[in-house]
């Protein structure tokens, strides 16, 4: 007699709008398994019964072997007996699919092989369909208006389906069954070429005029997923410093679009991590070292030694390049300090004289995204930027209970994302950028409600940026006035740690944050700290030595400045002339007295200004264009030198132990007599990161902490990372670095999530 059986399963994870019920329905019926599966909230449900063998056959697959963009966190299991159910269907789901915080719309995704396989194909329906997408690829959380997500709340409610898609979209077992972005030539989206503001070509045409536009050097925008990128031939330097100067971008990287993994040989170097990161569905920007001296690289990334690509991830960037041979730069369209166009119309108006044509389609972007960028360190992913491909998933928020009130956290005012949170979980935007201006504060705006919108959560406290003068800081009023609790402000290198410790579990770390800024509670600039860090409070237990910054927001801009307020030598006066921080000696004279009386010199502790300084002393980066590209030129600088013996000296302060800065940046000087400008930059990331190391190993073991975390902006520097390292793991002390959000201040939002969190939970609790 076969041993018949019942299994009731409940799946959480990333398992509704992806294909999830489909791909169970598929499976169940290949193996002869009854029973159903269905939504029910932000889970699945599913029953299986048939033979034993069979039901645990399928039970396994539906754990272990889920469609591409489907991952499953928890699964239950309750066996019992059969019910008599005599086939297997999908059920209409249980009421809230919403879901909450379980955020029912996936990630947007490149397009999958399948569907590009079918562009490839003369005899498929989508051939040479720029916009094919199914069930596991294509555009989602950028389409979606509204939960629960289906067709009609997304922008493909403008293209009905036509009866072939139609048919296919009502057949559980086609790839296409409920796939909401789904259309074909017929019934879709289209294409269109624009100069000038009008269209001068529509369908098969548009891509080949959009290559021979940038075959003959035409700068162009493409609209894309999330919005529209700037592009150009990466291999002509003369048009990407065409493009630099129309944007005024004068020296930040561009990233590269390449057709495949194997056309960047030549010119990059890419290890197993890299290639794989590369070839992931969600197909971030993966920054590479640059292989060889090719002259357009420099172009493309002035000054460093990486260079950020990426692979094709729409249809469109697919066929694209049947037009167009080499690299191509794909950069956001947007001028600095302005939100990424979405609209044609917008990049006419905000970008007339810089594209000379414009690539669009009909198909509405409802949320404007950008791409993630990643860096692969010690054979992991870390990111730079999280947005594209992994907006919106939950995060986990362990310092949350099931009573905990809702929080929306609106992040910094550089590289900002925001985030909304319960005790199940913390959901954190796309990348929004700097918000420093009316229309980044009004898509600041429109994150928040969007991402509130998609969770189905309204926010009962608000979370900030300590910063009294931040415009996001400004924005917690405006939503506290509206009845949430008052603001919490979250002071900026707590949320960094508070989010590392969050990530990783762990309720209590010393935690070294370097980055270049933060407001500190004694309203001076913080940014090389060691905190004992809990998710409610911190304390300050040691780090750099404070310092001045002659100028105040000018030394930011002007590396030389900050030299100067590290270092009584002769040296500073030249460097202060030679980089066009002050345009005479005498100039150059007022920053040194600025420096020794403090007047116009706001004192810092920031990891970042020191490497500034160090970059300014070595003749890396004479003036800052772009946020962090001293700290990047030196960094690439020290990549060629050796790491030489130098003493690091340290001393007491308010009760803290504290590298001394002055002292150490006075040791690089001279040390600049006798060896190289590369062997100086690679002895100062290392003199940093040992002497911050060795302050927080001192700290854990005087507190009996046995963990120590690394992150702030300053985390992203490979060389820093591995000597930090060295320091906390020779010393038989946990390491932890970032893996869920960036370290800079693309994380702070969560951070701030989390602090909230847990202080709303010890209030309720009091």
């Amino acid at each position: 007699m076969v041993d018949t059986c019942r299994a009731t399963v409940r799946i959480s994870g990333t398992v509704q709008g992806v294909g999830f019920r489909p791909f169970v329905y598929r499976t169940a019926v290949e193996a002869g398994v009854t029973g159903h599966v269905r939504n029910a909230g932000g889970t699945v449900e599913a029953a299986f019964e048939g033979p034993r063998d069979a039901v645990e056959d399928v039970v396994a697959t539906v754990r272990d072997d889920t469609p591409p963009l489907a991952t499953v966190d928890a699964m239950t299991v309750d066996w019992g007996e059969p019910a008599g159910d005599d086939s297997f269907e999908i059920r209409d789901s249980e009421a809230d699919a919403s879901g909450g915080i379980d955020v029912p719309v996936p990630p947007d995704t490149g397009i999958c092989e399948a569907c590009l396989d079918d562009v490839r194909d003369p005899s498929s329906p989508y051939h040479d369909y720029w916009a094919t997408a199914c069930v596991d690829c294509g555009p989602r959380f950028t389409a979606v208006r509204d939960v629960p997500y289906d067709r009609t709340r997304t922008s493909m409610a403008d293209f009905p389906l036509c009866d072939d898609c139609r048919e296919r979209y009502e057949t559980p077992t086609d790839r296409r069954y409920h796939a909401q972005t789904t259309a074909c030539p017929d019934c879709g989206p289209t294409l269109q070429y624009e100069v000038d503001g009008s269209p001068v070509t529509t369908g098969n045409d548009v891509l080949r005029r959009a290559g021979d536009a940038l075959s003959a050097g035409n700068i162009i925008a493409v609209k894309g997923i999330g919005g529209f990128h700037l592009v150009c031939d990466a291999t002509d330097p003369a048009v990407v410093d065409a493009l630099r100067e129309r944007t005024g971008r004068p020296a930040k990287p561009f990233a590269c679009m390449v057709p495949s993994l194997d056309s960047l040989s030549g010119f990059a170097a890419v290890d197993e991590a890299e290639a794989d990161a590369l070839g992931d569905i969600r197909r971030p920007i993966v920054l590479v070292d640059k292989a060889a001296e090719t002259p357009w690289l420099e172009a493309v990334a002035p000054g460093l030694d990486t260079l950020g690509v990426m692979l094709p991830y729409a249809g469109l960037h697919h066929l694209l390049f049947d037009h167009v041979s080499g690299p191509l730069v794909m950069t956001s369209a947007n001028r600095p300090g302005e939100p990424m166009c979405t609209t044609a119309d917008a990049v006419w108006a905000r970008l007339d004289g810089v594209v000379d044509g414009v690539l669009t389609h009909d198909r509405e972007i409802v949320a404007r995204c950008d791409d993630s960028v990643v860096r692969v360190v010690d054979g992991d992913r870390r990111f730079v930027r999280r947005s594209r491909g992994w907006t919106p998933t939950t995060l986990p928020n362990p310092a949350g209970d099931s009573e905990t009130a809702p929080v929306v956290a609106l992040g910094p005012e550089r590289d900002a994302t925001v985030a909304v949170a319960t005790g199940e979980g913390v959901v954190v935007s796309q990348h929004l950028g700097d918000i420093d201006g009316p229309e980044a504060l009004s898509f600041h705006r429109e994150a928040v409600d969007h991402l509130c919108r998609l969770t189905d959560i309204e926010p009962e406290v608000v979370a900030c940026d300590q910063h009294p003068e931040f415009l996001t800081t400004a924005e917690a009023d405006s939503y506290a006035a509206e009845g949430t609790e008052g603001p919490v402000a979250v002071q900026h290198h707590h949320a960094h740690a508070a989010g590392l410790c969050a990530e990783h579990g762990i309720e209590r770390a010393i935690v070294v944050t370097a980055d270049g800024t933060g407001y500190g509670p004694d309203g001076t600039v913080w940014g090389g700290e060691v905190l004992d860090v809990q998710y409610a409070d911190f304390e300050r237990v040691g780090g750099l030595g404070p310092f001045p910054l002659p100028g105040g927001r000018a030394a930011v801009e002007y590396p030389a400045r900050v030299l100067a307020g590290l270092l009584a030598d002769p040296i500073v006066d030249d460097r202060l002339v030679e980089t066009g921080a002050v345009d005479s000696r005498a100039e150059a004279t007022v920053v040194r007295q600025q420096a020794e009386t403090g007047v116009n010199a706001p004192t810092t502790t920031s990891a970042g200004r020191v490497l500034d300084a160090v970059s300014a002393l070595v003749g890396a980066c004479d003036r800052r264009t772009y946020e962090g590209e001293p700290a990047q030129r030196l960094e690439a600088l020290a990549t060629n030198g050796t790491v030489q013996p130098i003493d690091i000296q340290y001393r007491s302060t308010n009760g803290r132990r504290v590298l001394d800065t002055q002292s150490l940046v006075s040791a690089l000087a001279d040390m600049l007599t006798r060896q190289s400008a590369a062997d100086v930059a690679a002895t100062a990331q290392a003199a940093v990161a040992r002497g911050l190391g060795t302050l927080a190993v001192a700290a854990a073991r005087r507190r009996d902490v046995g963990t120590i975390g690394f992150t702030g902006g300053v985390a992203y520097n490979d060389a820093i990372n591995r000597h930090l390292r060295a320091v906390v793991e020779g010393a038989g002390l946990t390491l932890l670095t970032p893996n869920a959000v960036p370290p800079g201040d693309g994380g702070i939002a969560y951070g701030q999530a989390i602090v909230a969190t847990s202080r709303s939970v010890d209030r309720h609790n009091e």
